[in-house]
């Protein structure tokens, strides 16, 4: 079930995790997420809130890398989850308890077209009914299809129960008037009421619809859709919508269905729940509708902390700032690797040096330097942009140093710029690379363009 749905959202955690958490990447990817949301009939509605959702939460998001499948899982989940839980829970056996306190009986009507299973689902739901010891009464009001009539006999004869029923072509709300009536002379806890299926597009049809709303006053209402249909299951749901405000929704053949988008898609076009999932042919394959099911059949197994809001800015705090972790780095490091250069040691936490150079430098600390220079030295020594005036006035000292040391690149034995501002590297031949087995990520390399010249 809902294979296809689960392999969207697995390609897209696995795509984010192995890119770059810019904007550029992301937009791509949610792409790519957008197209293969609409193959697994997901409504347009529902596509754009998971794409808005989930860019908010990563532009900007500093993640660890290994981390971030699981930070695209989590959000996801939890769009998903606030959406069914925005569309909230029924519970009709509560509200029958409440109707039969009064003596009068509940009125469920069921509505949708032709061929999606809604008379077997009305018989299900009988058996259910039957099930929780209430007594039941079906009305026969598809007064239109040929063999309706008999096809809900067929199923009450097998079911022992009472069927109202009329000719054919006889009006339907007069029929669901009757069974009404032998419900309350007979005092019996709900009324079933079959209608005939109509296209969603059949104004007349629909129109009678509203009538036997109007005669009966139904304290219930659900719409059966084919969980199969795919995106027509959605039109048909938003129209039905509009002339009969159901109060939730059964998806039929829910055990066949690759796609799974259909619960999604009804849930955010109708505000309705999900109520129950038709799982088979017999009687008892009706299924009440789990939220947490469903989300572990798309993302596999849950834990409590899934289903809660996801806020990015508490992943960023372990990596959003590592220099202050490095400072006591060069007063471990300079014994095992005996640093050449004292004074590179201290440049970090000088204060006199970085103050009085504030004043000499004019308002761009690069001035001087070449965009080439500042680009080598960048790629050579793994040097991350610096993040305030301070840093980007004692990295122009270090350029300005190097270029009149004649340019020299870094060795295994001798550092060219404190530890703190480098990655550990090893020879290997003539060019040098940094050492993959790098627990922080890093930032951005690149020049420092955004200094004006």
């Amino acid at each position: 079930m809902f294979d296809k749905l689960r392999s969207a959202f697995s390609d897209a955690a696995k795509s984010l995790s192995e890119k770059e958490l810019n904007e550029k990447d992301i937009e791509d990817i949610l792409f790519e997420l957008e197209i293969s949301l609409h193959e697994s009939d997901v409504a347009s509605e529902v596509i754009d809130e998971i794409k808005s959702d989930l860019k908010s939460r990563l532009i900007g998001t500093k993640v660890i890398k290994n981390e971030i499948e699981k930070f695209v899982k989590d959000s996801l989940i939890s769009t998903i989850s606030s959406l069914f839980d925005s569309a909230g829970n029924v519970d009709i056996f509560e509200r029958i308890d409440e109707k039969k306190k009064s003596g009068q009986p509940f009125l469920i009507l069921f509505v949708g077209i032709n061929g999606t299973g809604k008379t077997t689902s009305l018989a299900k739901m009988a058996y259910m009914l039957q099930q929780k010891k209430y007594s039941v009464v079906v009305a026969a009001a598809d007064t239109f299809r040929a063999g309706a009539i008999e096809q809900l006999r067929e199923h009450t004869n097998r079911l022992n129960l009472k069927l109202v029923a009329q000719n054919y072509n006889s009006d339907p709300a007069a029929v669901a008037r009757d069974a009404v009536l032998y419900a309350k002379s007979h005092k019996v806890d709900c009324v079933l009421i079959d209608t005939a299926g109509r296209m969603q597009t059949n104004q007349n049809l629909m129109e009678q619809i509203s009538k036997i709303t109007k005669v009966v006053n139904p304290d219930f209402k659900i719409f059966v859709g084919d969980s199969l249909a795919g995106n027509d299951t959605v039109n048909q749901a938003r129209e039905f919508f509009k002339h009969v405000k159901f109060d939730g929704t059964i998806l039929t053949k829910s055990d066949a269905d690759a796609r799974g988008g259909a619960a999604l898609s009804v849930v955010k076009i109708t505000s309705t729940p999900v109520l129950y999932v038709g799982t088979g042919q017999e009687y008892q394959d009706l299924k009440t509708f789990d939220k947490e099911t469903f989300l572990e059949m798309i993302f596999g197994s849950l834990d409590n902390a899934d289903l809660k809001k996801i806020e990015p800015t508490s992943e960023q705090e372990p990596t959003s700032e590592p220099e202050p972790t490095s400072d006591p780095e060069p007063t471990s490091e300079p014994e095992p690797t005996s640093e050449p250069e004292p004074t590179s040691e201290p440049e970090p936490t000088s204060e006199p040096e970085s103050t009085s150079e504030s004043n000499e430098m004019s308002d761009d600390p690069f001035e001087g330097i070449s965009d080439e220079d500042i680009s080598i030295y960048s790629e050579l020594f793994e040097v991350p942009p610096p993040e305030n005036d301070n840093e980007a006035k004692q990295l122009s000292k270090k350029i300005k140093e190097w270029t009149n040391k004649g340019r020299p690149k870094p060795r295994d034995n001798t550092k060219q710029v404190p530890e703190d501002e480098l990655k550990e590297t090893k020879t290997k031949g003539e060019d040098q690379k940094p050492d993959k087995e790098e627990k922080k990520p890093k930032k951005k390399r690149g020049t420092f363009g955004f200094f004006r010249k």
